[in-house]
């Protein structure tokens, strides 16, 4: 892939904003003037997103199922249900789906139609996962794309690429990294990024930054 789609895909960390970033910050001026909104009230209310309610929670969902098989199980067979126990509800969804990458296959997750996304347990969607770019690239070569994330698979890896839809979501269960034996969960879910768990990024490996 040429540098060209790798800028507009995903690594621009420019200080250009986008059509939609412009409106959605000419939306929350008119709001906030008018009083109608908070600015430190969803200020909150993204980061709660971002970096508490979703990403965390997902991680600490991955994390127990690396360490509890029975609960493995259950995310596997009913990911929705599994994860309700733990005292999760989806607003953005009623059926969530448990995707289980093995050495033998790699899931990674794309939405083709819109940016459906399971906040309650991934954080607030990135730019890129909404982009055209990403959307188009992840389902002709999903290969290409990972390779722009630095995730290179053997060739014997089977790489599947699931569209979620408003209505079913997907979570990418992450293979374990090796060295965590003895970890506990709290230590492993810091293991767990994000990207991993849409299936453009691996879990790290314990020390690493």
């Amino acid at each position: 892939m040429n540098d060209d789609h790798r800028h507009d895909d995903s690594h621009d960390h420019g200080s250009e904003l986008s059509e939609m970033q412009l409106r959605v910050r000419a939306l929350e001026t008119v709001l906030t003037e008018k009083g109608y909104v908070d600015p430190a009230a969803l200020d909150a209310i993204v980061d709660a997103y971002e970096t508490k309610i979703g990403p965390r929670n997902g991680a600490r969902i991955v994390a127990k199922a690396w360490t509890d098989p029975e609960f493995k199980r259950r995310l596997l067979a009913d990911a929705t249900a599994a994860v309700r126990a733990l005292g999760h509800e989806s607003r953005v969804g009623d059926h969530l789906t448990a995707l289980e990458n093995t050495p033998k296959r790699h899931n990674m997750v794309v939405c083709t139609l819109c940016s459906c996304y399971p906040w309650e347990v991934l954080g607030l969607p990135p730019v890129w996962y909404k982009s055209a770019a990403y959307r188009s690239r992840a389902v002709k070569d999903p290969r290409s794309v990972l390779a722009d994330f630095g995730v290179k698979l053997p060739d014997d890896t089977e790489v599947l690429v699931w569209d979620s839809t408003a209505e079913s979501r997907y979570l990418v269960l992450p293979m374990r990294p090796a060295g965590t034996v003895g970890m506990s969960e709290d230590q492993l879910a810091e293991l767990v990024s994000r990207d991993s768990m849409i299936g453009t990024g691996l879990a790290k490996t314990p020390g690493a930054h």
